[in-house]
């Protein structure tokens, strides 16, 4: 264990035996850091909060501070983060509320100045590029993209293997696969570079640009394109999880910003 003799470490929390916490670090109470964390100097962390094996957290980093939310009123809530995420300069990660879990899993890249707000969700191998912040009881899937400057608002959702592009303000769920951008922001067809790179083959990439093109270029009812793209394509699991996710929409789905529907039709 390597402990900088400035750092504040709280005799409640709990670190494994080769922890590394940096120049007046500060580990408060309800603190657990598995095996290879690493605390950059004047980063805090406070509990309850759980962190991983092989996280690092850089440079005035706040990880598991109060929820910046008006109905919070001190009661016990929790983080808890999985493997190997990286935490970069400034980054702020909020604990829940009313006694729920901010849940982030494996493998993230979090760049400066962003932010994680209480309750929300984030999966495996996303990408948040600096200053983005995602509101209270986001849901972000797993390879997700969240360039520069985006915003999430709370309870929206973003799918998996979706991006939103820089500046991007996001008011409504962005369904899996695609790209969105703009403010407000609307999609702009497929993620086909994230998708190429996530593994997915020539025939899901063509049976999800016929799904998109019944979706949202052809001109009808939503309700009546979900209908024909699942009859369609029923063998086909990455179109089916489309479907899924544009059905279980509480906020409502991005326009397209070509010719289509009204997602809320």
């Amino acid at each position: 264990m390597s402990i900088h003799p400035t750092a504040i470490i709280d005799d409640a929390a709990k670190l494994a035996d080769d922890v590394s916490v940096g120049p007046y670090a500060i580990i408060g109470p309800q603190v657990e850091l598995a095996q290879g964390v690493t605390i950059g100097p004047h980063a805090v962390v406070s509990g309850p909060t759980t962190i991983g094996p092989d996280c690092k957290i850089y440079a005035h980093a706040v990880i598991g501070g109060d929820a910046q939310d008006k109905k919070f009123s001190g009661e016990e809530a929790f983080l808890k983060i999985g493997a190997r995420n990286i935490f970069r300069e400034f980054v702020t990660v909020n604990r829940g509320t009313k006694g729920r879990t901010t849940t982030i899993g494996d493998d993230n890249l979090l760049l400066a100045y962003s932010h994680v707000a209480h309750d929300a969700l984030i999966g495996n191998h996303c990408i948040f590029a600096n200053s983005a912040n995602i509101a209270g009881h986001v849901r972000i899937h797993d390879n997700v993209v969240l360039g520069g400057l985006v915003g999430v608002h709370q309870h929206s959702r973003i799918g998996r293997c979706a991006m939103v592009g820089g500046g991007g303000m996001a008011a409504q769920d962005v369904p899996p696969f695609t790209i969105a951008q703009g403010d407000r922001a609307r999609l702009f067809g497929l993620n086909i570079v994230g998708l190429r790179r996530a593994g997915f083959s020539l025939e899901v990439l063509g049976a999800l640009k016929g799904a998109y093109r019944e979706l949202f270029h052809q001109g009808l009812p939503l309700r009546i394109a979900l209908e024909q793209v699942r009859e369609v394509y029923a063998e086909v699991p990455e179109v089916t999880e489309l479907v899924a996710f544009i059905e279980g929409s509480r906020r409502g789905i991005c326009r397209s910003a070509g010719t289509g529907p009204n997602p809320s039709a």
